[in-house]
């Protein structure tokens, strides 16, 4: 049996901490290969990079970084630049959560998800400190639920998005599999002017809620709990899909 092929990637850029975390981690595993971008890409989403050119450059044996987007590193990296597929992706460690809608913005989300949709399986790794003071336990708790993935595999068309609060391991109060909660964002758009006298808008700057549900990925990290939340390929909404159709609709 040959040794796993692990894909690591982030967000956060090929410096961050949490990214030496967990390729470090799944070095117990297996062969590691880091694809990263070159610089901070949180937020971006699935986007990728269409009009310009991207360039890969060796940072230092077996890690890359790539000047695009998360997606863009797993996709020209599964295309072009590893000699077999993976046997796994990783993505992460994020610094910050990525609980509920905040999936739909998630760069580190978005690095799984791309390796979902080329059938592999897939998990993005966040600690919910923005500035974690323990991602020892956040690369212990990655590293246990990729050899997980590794022995067992996972369903297709599915990826799994965990995030773990910044707590010593021992304070760790188990692992919880929950659905997406929802967010309450801010409506915080800062309106300045530069010293040129042009305008400017800033987004974001609050701190976003969220809404208590039983349940959900929130519920799990104010327990301390590590929240393991599968996250489906096909975002179609099929009751209203079957009610739509029963209706026939003739637009």
């Amino acid at each position: 049996m040959s040794t796993p092929l692990i894909l690591v990637t982030n967000d956060d850029g090929i410096l961050a901490p949490g990214l030496e975390a967990l390729a470090n981690a799944m070095e117990a595993l297996g062969e590691v290969w880091v694809y990263a971008p070159d610089r901070q890409q949180s937020a971006v989403s699935h986007c990728i990079t269409l009009h310009r050119p991207l360039r890969v450059t060796e940072f230092r044996e077996r890690w890359h970084m790539i000047d695009g987007t998360p997606a863009d590193c797993v996709m020209l990296t599964l295309h072009t630049l590893m000699e077999r597929k993976p046997d796994l992706v990783v993505s992460g460690i994020n610094s910050g959560p990525n609980l509920g809608d905040d999936v739909s913005y998630s760069g580190t989300v978005a690095g799984a998800y791309e390796g979902m949709l080329h059938k592999l399986p897939s998990i993005a790794f966040s600690s919910v400190g923005y500035q974690p003071k323990h991602l020892g336990s956040a690369a212990g708790v990655a590293a246990k639920l990729a050899a997980h993935v590794l022995k067992h595999g996972m369903p297709p068309d599915t990826l799994l998005n965990v995030n773990i609060p910044d707590v010593p391991e021992d304070e760790l109060d188990g692992m919880a599999v929950t659905r997406m909660g929802r967010r309450n964002y801010p409506d915080d758009i800062v309106k300045r002017t530069d010293p040129r006298g042009q305008v400017y808008y800033w987004i974001g700057g609050s701190d976003a809620g969220h809404y208590p549900e039983v349940g959900t990925d929130f519920a799990a990290i104010e327990k301390k709990q590590v929240s393991i939340t599968p996250i489906q390929r096909d975002q179609t909404n099929f009751p209203v899909l079957e009610a739509m159709q029963q209706r026939e609709w003739r637009l």
